[in-house]
């Protein structure tokens, strides 16, 4: 056996990535020595919001014995620092892991949350921890949750809001079979909502059962999603003593890439909306918020708790303290640094290891945080909470600094500032072609606008994620309808998907009529592909339905712009258009927001389809945020399928046609059921209210009408 006690070196970073070299070594400085090294750093010139909120300090002083005190207490639980270590279940970490995270909450006088995997024996014998009860109740029992000083409800997380938690079954082994009560090697996929809370009402019967059971602190953990300050205020109006916010950008061991990096808002706009309701309302006295997701360094911590925050929760920084080297290999076992890996006895990490560079690593931050306090002339962390008036934001939309309630540098970011095709987008689609299956990955987003540079406004906005005050729809268990009817109903897609192969090679034409066919959807061409006349859609006028650049009865008509639509639209000879954006010029969501918008205002917008064509479309988080500005279907290029192939191999390319289509039917029902949609073409049609744009230049969110995340 293999028994990691040091750290490994940190490999190159090729890719995007929140977690970077500098933050890595950060972390291992204050876990090696156990004092502070650096506050107050500078990262405004990245893309997250955080990042561009800084304390106004005339000088910076850092000393090994700061005066400021950082203990802080609620619901009776005395804290040395505002840390509380992550959720981190038994199986997504391989034990030796959990067992240190224990250990050193309770060195250090912190807190350390369990996870949903059960309670492994030797944590249980650790006081300083809460307990999860989640939707699976993976080993749960009375005495699970009297076991620490508090129980979490967990009803979603950042990483993968509206869906439940998710452990590969080659992670369970019988270690973990035996604390989950579940067999060996079966995938461990917990239902997306907790079927015995369906409304706020439930929630508030289960926080009231759980104190009467253990006469402990119940919180509730949910993920940061468009409601947030609704749920949060109902959560406490519930009797809650407090609640975890997770926001989007949070690590995780498994989820969906789909999820991951589409669903969720940023954790400070999360806090901050919650934070000013809860004050609104008279609830904010005696309740606790706990921010998740993405806390970096003290520095981090300071802000939130500036914005609104009591205690701020570190689970990936923890990780990394323990040896994490950011290889985002947690979800398939393969952890070098035997924090994630498959519990088989091949490799193992030392616990006195762990919780030796754990407990360093609190105080190293804990003593961050004092100095960052001495240097605001602070005298405790309970002066610095709320203090929003000691914040200055550059680089933030006027929308943004009105959320977060601060002063600032107004600038409106050019919407389209990095690559169409990064090699996130190609490792995902890489994964869809070869198994028809939603990609699975690990650890927080990279994606855009917090990591990555958006590409195009879609890369602005976010997805919801349903909670509490509606419930999710599992899309493991429950038949999620992604069909539409379009032409008044004589046409049938099974997703709302066309790919155009009018350009193609004949072989990717023929691989894509064949898949459509197949799959219940519709290829877009100029001339009917033969033996595929029945899923044609194409000029010529032999398929089952036409296209035309004239206006012509009965068929499909390709604008040059809006005020052509809106002429036509009043004589009601065509079923629908298609908008193309490499004709109009212009981006396609502003496009399509305004036709949609255009014909509702002349009460006809049910007459017509809305077909959204583009050669600079990508995936089916592409699709699924376009039906929601108003689109009936999308036209794709087929070249996604020459991306997605890169350097591979040509061969087998129906196979990859079908599971690309199949795929995205797939990851398309991920992102319904997380928003709480049964039926795409009846409840996601021009559903804005189901987007949120993160620090999206405002004039171009009043444009398509998204209202910015964190908005009340």
């Amino acid at each position: 056996m293999l028994i990691i006690n040091k750290y490994l070196p940190i490999p190159k970073q090729t890719d995007s990535e929140f977690w970077t070299i500098d933050r890595l070594e950060h972390i291992r400085q204050l876990a090696l020595t156990g004092e502070p090294y650096q506050i107050f750093t500078s990262r405004r010139n990245n893309l997250r919001i955080l990042d561009r909120v800084e304390f106004r300090v005339a000088e910076t002083k850092i000393t090994r014995e700061p005066s400021a005190d950082t203990r802080v207490s609620f619901s009776g639980i005395s804290m040395s620092s505002p840390l509380y270590l992550g959720d981190m279940s038994y199986g997504a970490l391989s034990g030796t892991p959990n067992i240190a995270i224990a250990e050193a909450a309770d060195i250090t006088g912190t807190l350390a949350g369990t996870g949903e995997g059960g309670l492994h024996p030797e944590v249980a014998k650790h006081k300083r921890i809460f307990v999860q009860w989640a939707s699976a109740r993976f080993g749960v029992d009375v005495d699970v949750l009297n076991a620490g000083l508090g129980v979490v409800i967990k009803i979603g997380q950042g990483a993968k809001p509206g869906i439940g938690g998710h452990l590969p079954g080659s992670k369970v082994t019988e270690p973990i079979s035996k604390t989950r009560r579940i067999p060996v090697g079966m995938d461990a996929i917990s239902p997306a909502p907790h079927h015995d809370i369906y409304s706020i009402e439930d929630l508030g019967q289960r926080i009231e059962a759980l104190k009467e059971l253990t006469g402990k602190p119940v919180f509730v953990k949910v993920a940061a999603t468009n409601y947030i300050p609704y749920v949060v205020s109902g959560i406490a109006r519930m009797k809650a003593d407090g609640v975890i916010i997770d926001g989007h950008g949070a690590g995780t061991g498994a989820t969906p890439a789909v999820i991951r990096d589409n669903v969720g808002i940023p954790i400070e706009l999360a806090v901050s909306s919650a934070d000013s309701v809860l004050k609104r309302e008279g609830l904010r006295d005696n309740f606790t918020i706990i921010a998740a997701g993405r806390v970096g360094d003290a520095t981090d911590a300071a802000k939130l708790i500036a914005l609104g925050a009591d205690v701020v929760s570190v689970g990936t920084g923890a990780l990394i303290a323990m040896g994490c080297v950011m290889v985002h290999k947690c979800h398939i076992g393969s952890c070098p640094t035997a924090l994630t890996n498959k519990i088989d006895g091949t490799r193992i990490m030392e616990t006195e290891f762990g919780t030796k560079m754990l407990v360093n690593f609190v105080r190293g931050f804990s003593l961050e945080l004092a100095n960052i306090l001495d240097n605001l002339n602070l005298s405790s962390v309970s002066q610095l909470k709320g203090r929003r008036d000691l914040l200055y934001g550059y680089g933030l939309s006027r929308d943004t600094l009105e959320i977060l309630g601060i002063r600032g540098e107004v600038e409106e970011l050019n919407p389209k500032l990095g690559e169409l095709w990064t090699r996130r987008r190609k490792n995902a689609l890489h994964d869809l072609i070869n198994k028809g299956e939603p990609s699975l990955t690990s650890m927080g987003s990279t994606a855009p606008p917090d990591v990555e540079k958006p590409a195009r406004i879609l890369d602005w906005l976010r997805s919801d994620g349903a909670q509490v005050t509606r419930p999710s729809i599992d899309p493991y268990r429950e038949d999620i309808d992604t069909s539409f009817l379009l032409k008044g109903g004589e046409l049938y897609l099974s997703l709302p998907v066309i790919f155009d192969v009018s350009n193609s090679p004949l072989e990717y034409t023929q691989a894509f009529a064949w898949a459509s066919l197949a799959l219940g959807t519709l290829v877009f061409s100029v001339e009917t592909i033969r033996q595929f006349e029945e899923v044609s859609l194409s000029s010529d006028g032999k398929g089952i339905a036409t296209w035309s650049t004239k206006p012509s009865l009965g068929n499909y008509f390709i604008p040059e712009d809006l005020e052509e639509m809106e002429e036509l639209a009043n004589e009601g000879e065509v079923p629908g258009f298609i908008l193309d954006e490499d004709i109009m010029g212009e981006d396609i969501e502003l496009v399509i927001s305004d036709a949609d918008l255009r014909l509702k205002e002349a009460g006809v917008r049910n007459r017509y389809d809305l077909i959204a064509k583009s050669s600079r479309l990508r995936d089916s988080s592409d699709v699924f945020k376009l039906v929601a500005l108003g689109a009936d279907s999308v036209i794709m290029p087929y070249s996604v399928l020459e991306v997605a192939i890169g350097e591979g191999s040509k061969g087998n390319l129906k196979e990859r046609a079908f599971n690309l289509i199949s795929g995205m039917r797939k990851e398309i029902a991920l992102l319904a059921g997380s928003a709480g949609i049964y039926s795409i073409q009846s409840s996601l049609t021009g559903n804005r209210e189901l987007l949120r744009a993160v620090n999206l230049n405002s004039y171009v969110a009043r444009r398509i009408r998204v209202r910015q995340a964190g908005s009340l």
